[in-house]
């Protein structure tokens, strides 16, 4: 990390609401955790009076059977921004350039530009039909899938072909798969690309935001270098054991799979009603309110006990809000606090 660039530095706004007595759409994490983590956790807490094994085997087993890679390639973070910023520590030096999309995640610039390296922005649905002129000057790519804000999942096959190209490039390709889990598409970690780093996030699909786990996965050098440079214990007990335990539930994540797609596309329908709604495959929404005040949309939502993410702080947002896919109750709490109200073709009690 450049100390030059650490103190011009500043923190990037978030999702997320400290306010427990508002219902929080703005962060986009399961509202369900799978059974038996109370348990997992309390067990973890007693073995947590030693240090953890580094090696982290059962933790690495359960998360390459998860997106379908050996565990020899999984190195453990506490949480995928760890994954992230890992990937960019080994990957770039002052000076450098990297891809990094927009409209997208924040942190990506910010932790570019702390390791003293350059952001060079590119329209985030752009990124994947980029060639050697521009890929060859940079060191490194940020792809996001589903992208955040907007939702849409890059297709897998220009996602593998995009990847050829910057192999042949030289630059390292960084696959943020934060809410893929949400999904049925298959990681970026099966390619098994050496120059290809994926990022992964437990806490958002199994609902555990504070218990921050994660990892990435590389191959050959790259995988190397990742495990070289990752702090020691990287991962605590609780978070290891409890990441383990939730990486095993197929059935908790398939179901969270049909509830988050059926209910996406009744929070869309109702929305648009009200709002210019992008389509998505993730786990929230990207509504353009047009010529509404955010500020406006935002505090009247509050108002109704609801807290929803104010979308103008991504790059070229400037009408826009960001509202999480929760369970069928907190979704109608905030349809409520938007003051929409759903067609009465979609309303089940019109059916009875």
């Amino acid at each position: 990390m450049d100390p030059d660039a650490i103190s011009a530095g500043d923190r990037v706004p978030h999702g997320g609401e400290t306010d427990r007595d508002l219902l929080d759409f703005s962060a986009n994490t399961n509202p369900r955790t799978p059974t038996g983590v109370d348990d997992a956790y309390a067990a973890a807490l007693e073995e947590s009076r030693r240090y953890p094994d580094d090696g982290y085997p059962a933790f690495r087993a359960a998360a390459a059977d998860f997106v379908g890679c050996g565990p020899e390639r999984v190195v453990p973070t506490p949480g995928g921004l760890a994954a992230i910023r890992l990937a960019m520590e080994t990957a770039l030096e002052p000076g450098d350039e990297a891809l990094v999309p927009y409209p997208s995640f924040g942190e990506y610039a910010r932790e570019v530009e702390l390791q003293g390296a350059t952001p060079r922005f590119v329209r985030y649905d752009d990124l994947t039909e980029l060639g050697p002129t521009v890929l060859e000057p940079c060191a490194l790519a940020v792809c996001c899938t589903p992208n955040n804000p907007t939702g849409d999942a890059i297709d897998p096959d220009a996602l593998a072909s995009f990847a050829a190209r910057c192999a042949d490039a030289e630059t390292t390709l960084l696959v943020d798969e934060a809410f893929l889990g949400f999904t049925d598409r298959p990681s970026m970690a099966t390619l098994d690309r050496e120059h290809v780093v994926v990022a992964r996030s437990l806490t958002k699909l199994f609902g555990l935001p504070g218990l921050r786990a994660g990892f990435a996965v590389a191959t050959g050098e790259r995988r190397a270098a990742l495990e070289t440079a990752r702090r020691a214990w990287s991962l605590g007990t609780p978070a290891a054991r409890v990441g383990t335990h939730c990486l095993r539930r197929e059935t908790f994540v398939r179901e969270t799979r049909t509830r988050v797609a059926s209910e996406r596309e009744r929070l869309r329908e109702a929305l648009e009603e009200r709002f210019d709604v992008h389509d998505s495959d993730a786990p929230y929404l990207l509504c353009d309110v047009g010529d509404r005040d955010v500020a406006t949309v935002i505090d009247d939502a509050r108002a109704a006990g609801v807290a929803i993410r104010d979308a103008t702080t991504f790059r070229t947002l400037d009408s826009h809000v960001r509202v999480a896919v929760k369970d069928r109750t907190a979704n109608d709490r905030l349809l409520a606090a938007l003051g929409v109200r759903e067609r009465a073709d979609d309303d089940p009690e019109t059916e009875r």
